[in-house]
């Protein structure tokens, strides 16, 4: 088969509908060949085990995927040097500072905060009435206040950093003007706050503020290489959390039963998160790997310099690990979900993350009862070209 001839990639980007092709390929194609966005040729892998195996091997790589000439998924509208954002992370001191940040347990009073926050704007929504628009309403507020308190930024600022998301995380199958004027007006503010007078003391930026004062030459980096994790985090943060809230809100208002289970039972919230981030298609884009060595994967030989893309939602769906992979159910009894990746590339702010969902989520079906979509959901419109799937509006009834 020639390139022109192979599937083309990504799949679908509706979010509320499993693609067909991600069954169809987890039960009859498990790794099988695709062209890319930008015409490149890349395995896609999309059942469990097999998933399971490219993330967890070290001799598939993400930092890779960023080198010049190789296959890609799509072009690069950050800087090569921010695709393994964690993995660059070298200085001790500044990797501990950002598993503080990112450790629940390291904020006491961060739930505490996580609920005020979530019932501040659910009182502007219902003081506004329905239908109301629950992305901008209620999302991105949420999530991006999280990550700048988490940053130790001042939380007003939150829509201008969102902003800068919006181009930063496009995909598309050719570089474009806008890029990398968006990053730098980014990381320049990023620079600015780390550099302020008086030194910040609060959040991630606090620490690095201490690690700009360390005597331990191990510790020194650049201001660029701070600011640069710093804008990093934010964005993978505000965006994934934010998304996956958009796809939970779908998922109880076409389910109502879960809504009102979760209300009567607010104890099944844990388990209800974790299988809501199972069966969400918020991902978008399959996870890219470059293999640094010939692997055997299923039946195929994936040679060194090829590109892997890990299709997450049909390993998440793959009936050999989730029976009645289809159905939310909240009482799963084994869930051992690939939402947050595994391997060395483990989200490390998945227990952040599912914290941040428990408390959004109890505080919507509280407050919302009767939560509904206030349009159909064919109707709601998916955003092109994004690195995730996102509806643009997300109107809403209760």
């Amino acid at each position: 088969m020639t390139l022109a001839e192979l599937p083309a990639f990504p799949l679908s980007r509706r979010g509320d509908v499993l693609p067909p092709e991600a069954e169809a390929l987890c039960a009859e194609q498990p790794i099988t060949k695709v062209r890319t966005m930008t015409g490149d040729e890349a395995w896609l892998v999309s059942n469990y085990a097999l998933a399971k195996q490219v993330l967890e091997d070290q001799r598939f790589s993400l930092k890779d995927t960023a080198k010049p000439g190789v296959p890609r998924q799509y072009a690069l509208t950050i800087p090569p040097e921010v695709v393994n954002n964690m993995g660059n992370i070298n200085s001790a001191g500044l990797r501990t500072a950002v598993m503080k940040t990112l450790s629940p347990r390291a904020d006491r009073e961060l739930a505490g905060w996580l609920e005020v926050q979530a019932h501040r704007l659910l009182d502007r929504i219902e003081a506004d009435g329905g239908p109301a628009e629950l992305r901008d309403a209620f999302t991105e507020p949420y999530s991006a206040a999280l990550h700048c308190r988490l940053l130790g930024l001042p939380t007003d600022d939150w829509r201008r950093l969102m902003s800068g998301i919006d181009v930063a995380f496009l995909t598309s199958p050719r570089p474009f003007e806008g890029s990398s004027p968006n990053w730098y007006k980014d990381l320049g503010y990023m620079r600015e706050k780390l550099g302020a007078e008086p030194a910040p003391t609060e959040g991630l930026l606090g620490r690095f503020a201490e690690l700009r004062r360390s005597p331990d030459a191990s510790d020194q980096v650049s201001d660029e290489l701070l600011a640069t994790v710093a804008l990093s985090l934010f964005g993978a943060g505000a965006v994934s959390t934010s998304a996956f809230l958009l796809h939970a809100v779908i998922m109880l208002a076409r389910e109502p039963e879960l809504a009102e289970r979760l209300r009567a039972e607010p104890a099944v919230i844990g388990r209800a998160v974790d299988e809501m981030l199972r069966v969400n298609l918020s991902i978008g884009d399959a996870l890219p790997r470059i293999a640094l060595a010939d692997v055997r994967v299923g039946e195929q030989l994936v040679q060194a310099g090829e590109l892997v893309l890990v299709l997450i939602e049909g390993a998440n769906h793959d009936p050999a690990v989730f029976p009645n992979p289809e159905r939310i159910d909240f009482d799963r009894p084994s869930n051992p979900h690939l939402a947050f990746g595994a391997g060395q590339h483990f989200c490390p702010a998945s227990a952040l993350g599912r914290t941040h969902a428990e408390i959004a989520l109890t505080a919507l079906v509280q407050r919302l009862p009767g939560l509904r979509l206030a349009i159909p959901v064919e109707q709601l419109a998916w955003r092109p070209g994004f690195i995730k799937r996102l509806p643009e509006r997300l109107p809403v009834l209760w």
